[in-house]
């Protein structure tokens, strides 16, 4: 049987999924026994108003690896899968105890899998062992470069097993995976992985540890964002406040102040939900400004209510070219869904 305690010399893995996650995590954790002889932390995207406890029931019926909610300051037990809650990130502490926190959205998510990897990357090195399954967009591509970086284990799930395959193929693209297989060879790999030795420790990358940081809510300063790279004429649309482009690595990523990040797909997406959420609202003031220079104009006489006529026409042509552009067909893709 497993030690029950979490010990500085173990490992630790940790998941991250999004659309098509309870499928592709029951098939998976299916595979684990009791002794499973590691912690296994999990960010899978969920609305803010969800409780995830039906998600926990699911899984607790498919496994005997006791399936939980995250709390802060608990300690890692082996054996153990610990869920994050809706509208937090879930992180490994410094001191290697659960981290629960409310900070930032990143990649338009909260819980998001940047975060959890990238920390267990910083706190664990080379004895993580990140795993990333089925999704939309490129959610946890950035902290899987991260926890490669560290000297630690990156596992894609194969886009072809995936349910929605954009997120493991994202990953793909852009880091060099040690594995890529189907969901029902993972379960025997981490077995297998659990029981090697691990790489030699290597030193843990300044900027990631700078992200953690900014992450975990230690701090939040000018100093430390532009460490990471320059400035770039975008506004972040979670607070409006300017953003820096990221430079290290391969990925495009950007990143304000205050905590939100965003991957290049993910700020687009972002991007765009902002701007027809704008053109909706213009739509709604544009009717409304038309309809009240209709009633007035009904008041009036002369030259007054001819005016007010050739604005109420004029908005009418505003309105009916905002309209044709919420109702084009754009072709819009998966990249641009909310998951």
């Amino acid at each position: 049987m497993a030690k029950n305690k979490f010990s500085p010399s173990e490992k630790v893995v940790v998941i991250g999924t999004s659309a098509g996650g309870l499928n592709a995590l029951k098939i998976l954790i299916n595979q684990l026994q009791e002794d499973f002889p590691a912690p296994i932390l999990v960010v899978q995207h969920i609305s803010a108003d969800a409780t995830g406890d039906v998600f926990l029931d699911v899984l607790n019926k498919q496994t005997n690896i006791h399936c939980q909610h995250a709390v802060n300051g608990e300690s890692l037990k082996n054996g153990h899968l610990y869920l994050a809650p809706s509208d937090h990130h879930l992180m490994i502490g410094d001191d290697q105890k659960i981290l629960v926190t409310k900070g930032a959205q990143e990649n338009r998510s909260r819980p998001a899998i940047d975060p959890l990897f990238r920390s267990a990357a910083v706190v664990f090195g080379s004895k993580v062992i990140g795993v990333l399954l089925t999704g939309y967009l490129d959610d946890g591509t950035a902290g899987m470069i991260a926890i490669k970086r560290c000297g630690g284990t990156c596992i894609v799930q194969d886009p072809a097993d995936a349910e929605y395959p954009d997120m493991p193929a994202n990953a793909i693209k852009q880091v060099e995976v040690d594995f890529c297989l189907p969901l029902m060879e993972m379960g025997g790999l981490l077995y297998q992985l659990l029981a090697a030795k691990p790489e030699k420790s290597r030193p843990i990358p300044k900027d990631i540890m700078i992200e953690a940081k900014i992450a975990k809510r230690v701090l939040s300063d000018l100093p430390a964002v532009n460490s990471l790279g320059d400035q770039v004429p975008f506004n972040c649309p979670g607070c409006g406040g300017v953003l820096w482009k990221v430079d290290k690595g391969p990925l495009t990523r950007y990143r304000c102040h205050t905590g939100h990040a965003y991957t290049a797909q993910a700020l687009i997406a972002e991007q765009t939900l902002k701007i027809e959420e704008t053109m909706w609202t213009a739509l709604r003031m544009f009717e409304e400004r038309r309809n009240l220079l209709t009633t007035f104009a009904k008041e009036q006489t002369g030259a007054i209510k001819k005016s007010a006529l050739e604005r109420a026409e004029l908005s009418l042509v505003h309105i009916d070219r905002i309209k044709a552009i919420l109702l084009a067909d754009d072709k819009g893709t998966a990249q641009d869904t909310p998951t």
